[in-house]
């Protein structure tokens, strides 16, 4: 038997890179997927592929930051599977600048991705937990349920990236937080903070710059090839991970060899970068 078979997982942002890997290798487990990506496009690909190797896996396509979208996520797992059992806040980008050059604009929709939004996602989640654990203590039963949030070695501070530290290391702060509010409940709160990984946000980018449609912005991705053989060079594995090894290390939070772990925080960063 898989050791996620039957579980209902919600991954957000995970039409391309890290979250649709994460996605791919819960369903490949059993589990059964409430997909999210901006884009519809991406999404359904994710659920077709899903699909196409037996596994179950339904998209909620939109922006998680608008304030309606953590219930449309709920009600989305509840309608389709009836319940939830692990919540992965992947979703995030990028918008880089130095305070002084940094607008309000810039600040917020960072804080609001990587913060605001898992947030709004784990209230609208506890009644079901809450009510879920409680039917299963009264019938003696026993079920873990996981919470894995995205946090990244910048929460260690990060220069030109105010906006994106601050909200990673309050990502670590809320997972704490909530490891002592929802033990009771028997759930798992713990969040994986990623070094260099290998995405469309961190490609090598010589010359023009390219840039990603996000919410009707054109924001900027890559970063230098000469950046990238810096990190190489000071991470001791050698290289940067690959979207699959970033779904791995979500992975070992979600199964039940994890099951006594709570409140932590694990870097996927080759061996390079810690976290406080």
């Amino acid at each position: 038997m898989k050791k996620l078979e039957g579980k209902v997982a919600l991954v957000t942002g995970a039409g391309r890179g890290i979250g649709r890997s994460v996605a791919l290798k819960l369903a490949g487990d059993g589990a059964r997927v409430v997909l999210n990506d901006l884009d519809a496009a991406p999404a359904e690909e994710v659920v077709a592929e899903i699909r196409q190797a037996g596994g179950e896996a339904v998209a909620c396509v939109g922006s998680v930051t608008t304030p309606d979208f953590a219930d449309r996520l709920v009600k989305t797992a509840l309608d389709h599977y009836g319940g939830i059992d692990i919540v992965v806040n992947n979703a995030g980008y990028t918008w880089d600048n130095v305070i002084q050059k940094m607008t309000d604009e810039q600040w917020y929709a960072i804080i609001d991705c990587h913060l605001t939004a898992p947030f709004r996602i784990l209230r609208a989640v506890y009644p079901v937990i809450s009510a879920l654990a409680k039917q299963e203590a009264a019938e003696g039963r026993v079920v873990n349920r996981k919470i894995v949030n995205i946090s990244s070695v910048s929460a260690s501070g990060n220069a030109g990236q105010v906006n994106y530290s601050t909200a990673k290391a309050g990502v670590m702060g809320m997972t704490k937080a909530l490891a002592k509010e929802w033990g009771r409940h028997k759930v798992n709160v713990n969040a994986v903070a990623f070094g260099h990984i290998e995405t469309r946000m961190t490609v090598p980018v010589e010359g023009e710059a390219k840039t990603v449609t996000i919410e009707g912005r054109e924001i900027r991705v890559g970063i230098s090839p000469q950046l990238v053989e810096m990190s190489k060079h000071m991470t001791p594995l050698g290289r940067p991970g690959t979207p699959d090894e970033a779904a791995g290390a979500v992975y070992l939070f979600c199964i039940p060899e994890s099951d006594y772990v709570s409140g932590q925080v694990l870097v996927c960063g080759g061996g390079l970068g810690t976290v406080v």
